[in-house]
C-alpha cells in the first residue's frame, strides 16, 4: 500500500507538513474531543486515550472506509500535565515553570483501519531541557502568538525564541509527530513511506538523530553505511 491515502485527524500544520515528508498521500479531517485528563491518569494513558478518541471521531465523521491517523501530544512537568495555554497569562506561567529545567513530552499515535476495525497505537517519550530564557524573551514570544496551539506553550523548533538547550530521544516527537514511530505503526498495515524518513526528518528539522535506528532497527543496522552518514 505504498501510495495509500491516509485521513489525518488533525488541523495541525506541523503534522501535515511532517506527514508530507514521507510522501504519504493524505486528506485532513480535524476533530474535537474532550481533552480533560481523568483523575489519576498517567501521561502515557492520557495521550493514548485521546489519540484513539480522535481516530474514532474522525472515522465517524468521514463515514467511509480508510486509514485514520490521529495523534496527541502533551508536556509533563513532574506530576503535572501541561496542555495548550488558554490565555497569555497561562502561556507565561507555563514558560516560567519550565525555564531552566527538564520535562518530558509524550506523543501517542493511533492508526485505525476502518475496513478491518483494527486499531494500532504507539507511544513516544522525549526528555527536554529548557534554557534560562528571560522574562522579556517570554513576553516577546507570547506576544508573537506562537505558543497558543502548542502543549507546554512552546515550539522546540522556533528559531527566534529557541527555548530548548538539549533533548534526549526523538526530536520530531517534541515537534508533534514522531515519524519513525509512525513508520513502524503503519507498516503493521502494510503501508510504507515513499521516502527515507530518518533522512527526510533530519534534513527538514536540521538535527542529527541518535535514536532512529533503535525504532526502525530492522531497516537500519549499525553496519549500514547510511548509519555512518548520519553519525
Amino acid at each position: 500500500m505504498d501510495a495509500y491515502q491516509l485521513i489525518l485527524a488533525s488541523s495541525s500544520p506541523r503534522r501535515q507538513q511532517m506527514l508530507a515528508w514521507g510522501g504519504w498521500k493524505f486528506k485532513v479531517e480535524p476533530v474535537e474531543v474532550d481533552e480533560t485528563p481523568l483523575e489519576g491518569e498517567a501521561p502515557g494513558r492520557y495521550v493514548l486515550r485521546l489519540a484513539e478518541a480522535k481516530a474514532r471521531a474522525a472515522a465517524a465523521a468521514v463515514k467511509q472506509e480508510g486509514i485514520i491517523l490521529a495523534a496527541d501530544t502533551t508536556v509533563v512537568d513532574g506530576n503535572t500535565t501541561l496542555g495548550k495555554p488558554a490565555s497569555s497569562e497561562e502561556a507565561v506561567s507555563m514558560l516560567r515553570r519550565l525555564r531552566g529545567r527538564d520535562h518530558f513530552v509524550y506523543t501517542a499515535i493511533a492508526v485505525l483501519d476502518t475496513n478491518q476495525q483494527k486499531l494500532i497505537t504507539d507511544l513516544c517519550v522525549s526528555r527536554v531541557i529548557m534554557r534560562h530564557y528571560s522574562d522579556d524573551e517570554i513576553d516577546t514570544y507570547v506576544t508573537s502568538g506562537d505558543p497558543f496551539d502548542k502543549a507546554g506553550a512552546y515550539a522546540i523548533q522556533h528559531r527566534q525564541f529557541n527555548p530548548v538547550i538539549n533533548f534526549h530521544d526523538c526530536f520530531a516527537n517534541v515537534v508533534g509527530l514522531p515519524l519513525c514511530h509512525l513508520v513502524r505503526t503503519l507498516r503493521r498495515l502494510d503501508i510504507s513511506p515513499l521516502l527515507d524518513i530518518p533522512l527526510a526528518c533530519q534534513e527538514n528539522l536540521g538535527y542529527k538523530c541518535a535514536v532512529f535506528h533503535s525504532v526502525l532497527w530492522y531497516d537500519y543496522q549499525p553496519s549500514d553505511p547510511r548509519f555512518e552518514f548520519w553519525h
